[in-house]
């Protein structure tokens, strides 16, 4: 599981119209840093859930399962006897119900899909949740993964808790990857680098094809290895992958990732680079690796090489980007 995977936020935050006011970010009941503080990279990385049906091909399917049925009834017919017939006849019953049950997945997932994309407020988060309750079992980890994904945006601590009632020994390999990365992933926001790290060493890479799965998940397992003791191994992992334009939107979270390798690797040089990217594309990015201590507007991950927090700060307060946020809280 591309984990991932959450809120809609704005690219060019810096960007208000001339006079306009904005009102401060709202924090939670149980008083989290505001929304707008947290750690957004992370979040827009879950964010986008794939369309399980934007890779299912019912054509290709068909000729790659049919053909070969077809030739072996031919087969079957050319051999004398009844047996040919009963094992090809037997061999094709046995297609027909996994084909059937690949569908109703698919069927099921996108029914997910569609719950999750209907929420854009807190109120139809809400919605969502409770439908996503009410139609889906409690352990269909679809329904699982996008209820957690809907939390994450108000409780990340609760779509921990969701995540965790995924029995990891009764999933398929990849789910079960997937809920370990999203949960490491949620585990690092929190700066808890040895829960996360005990959770990536866990998953097998080599269960994930897809481009962007494999991109997401080599991000997070890269980053808690840096982050807790293993940065080389964790430069060597992300140099296996080349950036293309398959995963180009995944660019901003390995980026992050190459930063904590690159700081806990003591490759300045190379981390100040990934750091001017990354500001490159979204400022907010580099508030991720600010702790409390410095940052005016919240809460980032806790053990944070301190020579990247001293270098994302610099960057962010030369960029303009910190004191014009500061501005609008206090306005």
């Amino acid at each position: 599981m591309s984990p991932r995977a959450v809120a809609s936020t704005d690219k060019n935050p810096a960007k208000e119209p001339s006079g306009s006011k904005k009102p401060p970010p709202k924090t939670s009941a149980k008083g989290a840093a505001p929304q707008d503080s947290r750690d957004k990279l992370l979040a827009e990385a879950r964010a986008k859930q794939a369309d399980p049906l934007a890779s299912f091909q019912p054509k290709q399917l068909a000729l790659r399962l049919g053909l070969p049925t077809v030739i072996a009834w031919i087969v079957a017919f050319v051999i004398p006897g009844w047996i040919p017939k009963a094992v090809v006849g037997v061999l094709t019953l046995a297609l027909i119900g996994v084909v059937i049950y690949v569908l109703r997945r698919v069927q099921r997932a996108q029914r997910v899909v569609n719950i999750v994309k209907t929420a854009g407020s807190a109120e139809e988060r809400k919605e969502a949740i409770s439908k996503l309750e009410s139609d889906f079992k409690a352990d269909d980890a679809e329904a699982v993964f996008a209820k957690a994904q809907l939390q994450m945006q108000d409780d990340p601590r609760a779509a921990l808790r969701t995540l965790e009632t995924i029995k990891l020994d009764r999933v398929m390999a990849p789910e079960a990857d997937q809920a370990r990365v999203q949960r490491a992933m949620i585990h690092l926001m929190f700066g808890e680098t040895e829960n996360a790290r005990e959770l990536v060493d866990k998953v097998n890479i080599e269960n994930h094809k897809d481009a962007k799965s494999r991109a997401s998940v080599v991000a997070i397992i890269a980053e808690a290895w840096a982050r807790s003791g293993q940065a080389k191994r964790a430069i060597e992992l992300l140099d296996t992958l080349k950036v293309d334009a398959e995963i180009e939107d995944l660019k901003p979270q390995l980026l992050r990732s190459r930063a904590f390798a690159f700081a806990w690797a003591n490759q300045t040089k190379q981390m100040k680079q990934v750091l001017k990217e990354l500001l490159a594309v979204n400022p907010q990015f580099l508030s991720g690796f600010i702790t409390k201590k410095k940052h005016p507007m919240g809460v980032a991950p806790r053990g944070v090489h301190p020579v990247l927090e001293k270098e994302a700060f610099d960057m962010l307060m030369r960029s303009g980007s910190m004191q014009r946020r500061v501005e609008m809280r206090r306005g």
